[in-house]
């Protein structure tokens, strides 16, 4: 998987940056907030208002962020590391705990959501009064992407 980083402008960045609000993934075009967006777990409905929060506040200067499906996160869980499966390299504060996407289950979708593992890579799935953590994704556009 080829990262990039990319400073609060939307500039891409040597790979020995030191600071980086945001990382791009080439490959899907998805722009990924670097940092959690709160260091604390949150249920699902406070992780939805937490990403349109920052949103709203035009973070890193884009005002589209939102909670990635359950598809989009699991392409940034990286099962050849562990604790945390991710790239640190990209993601230095990443936990090894359950994020939230915003894909409902379909049996029960008001009642639960799905969410990665980033321990080992793995998803499944939590009540929405459950607690994660949370990264906020956008979706760039393919000309725009790491330039």
């Amino acid at each position: 998987m080829q990262l990039t980083k990319i400073d609060s402008s939307g500039k891409p960045l040597a790979l020995d940056a030191t600071q980086w609000p945001v990382v791009l993934q080439n490959q899907t075009g998805l722009m990924w907030t670097t940092a959690d967006i709160s260091t604390k777990r949150l249920t699902h409905d406070k992780a939805v208002k937490a990403v349109a929060s920052i949103a709203a506040a035009g973070f890193a200067g884009f005002h589209d962020w939102r909670l990635p499906t359950v598809e989009e996160l699991f392409c940034l869980a990286d099962r050849s590391r562990h604790s945390p499966a991710i790239d640190t390299d990209f993601f230095p504060a990443a936990n090894s705990s359950w994020y939230w996407s915003s894909s409902p289950v379909a049996s029960s979708p008001a009642v639960f959501a799905w969410l990665v593992y980033f321990g080992n890579g793995y998803s499944d799935y939590l009540h929405r009064s459950g607690s994660a953590f949370v990264r906020a994704v956008r979706s760039v556009s393919p000309a725009s992407a790491g330039q």
